[in-house]
């Protein structure tokens, strides 16, 4: 096929496999956390970052990095030190990070058409310098998670039971929110903030409905999302739809399917 002569699609194709991995592991931290919400308010405190760095005529990225890194630690530590619910902490840092990115913003002078691209993205914009730093970022995050496995997941599910039997619950949630925070950072110029937010739910209810286990839903997740964003991908191309919607779009059929399959094997047995 002529469309793997192209180098952009290659580094799509990819960048799709790094995201889908990091993704997997990173949006099955948060959802057994109960913490779906938190992708949404990291995502939107960077914008604070990106007006900054537009305002002082810096790389935004820099900047938006350093506002997700900060709204992350920012909200564990209102919850844990502040003792405050992580949904409030979660909405102020929201709507800081907003409020601070429409007033840079306004100061700039002259049009910014590159703040569309964080909320769309473009993944075949994907550069061989992204992929790198990517890959980079997807190593560490997979040697932390083995090494770390079982702390991780009992952090998640009972940070209590997991303080009274020793485990350093505050610094692995740190650690984890860290980490969350660089994914959404890495990738949101890339796939954008609605492609984000699905890869880091849909793929996990796909997989929830198969196996309640958690490394099987890690696995799962990230074949899934692998296969419904290169499927997103190729209609995108012949279709000339942005990929984020038609990702999304597959990604929810998929889940149909899987509902409708457990339906019948249920029914079966």
């Amino acid at each position: 096929m002529n469309i793997f002569e192209y180098t952009f699609f290659n580094n799509a194709l990819i960048g799709l496999m790094l995201i889908s991995i990091a993704s997997a592991i990173i949006g099955t931290y948060i959802v057994a956390r109960r913490l779906m919400f938190v992708t949404g308010g990291i995502t939107h405190a960077c914008f604070g970052g990106l007006g900054l760095g537009y305002y002082m005529g810096i790389n935004p990225m820099i900047t938006a990095g350093i506002f997700a890194v900060g709204s992350a630690t920012g909200i564990e530590w209102l919850s844990t030190k502040g003792k405050v619910r992580e949904d409030s902490a979660i909405s102020v840092f929201w709507a800081l990070g907003m409020a601070i990115g429409v007033i840079f913003i306004f100061l700039t002078p002259g049009y910014v058409p590159e703040l569309t691209s964080f909320l769309f993205g473009n993944i075949l914009t994907i550069s061989q310098t992204d992929l790198i730093i990517f890959a980079v970022y997807l190593a560490a995050l997979l040697i932390f998670a083995l090494i770390y496995y079982r702390p991780i997941i009992a952090c998640a599910f009972d940070k209590d039971f997991a303080q009274t039997i020793g485990m350093p619950v505050k610094t692995i949630n740190f650690i984890m929110m860290i980490f969350t925070a660089i994914c959404i950072v890495l990738t949101l110029k890339l796939i954008g903030i609605m492609l984000l937010m699905s890869l880091f739910s849909i793929p996990q209810m796909i997989a929830e409905t198969f196996t309640p286990r958690i490394h099987r839903i890690s696995i799962i997740a990230s074949s899934v999302s692998l296969i419904c964003s290169v499927a997103g991908l190729f209609i995108s191309y012949y279709s000339e739809i942005p990929a984020s919607a038609t990702i999304v779009l597959t990604l929810i059929l998929a889940y149909g399917i899987a509902k409708g399959l457990k339906k019948v094997c249920m029914k079966r047995a």
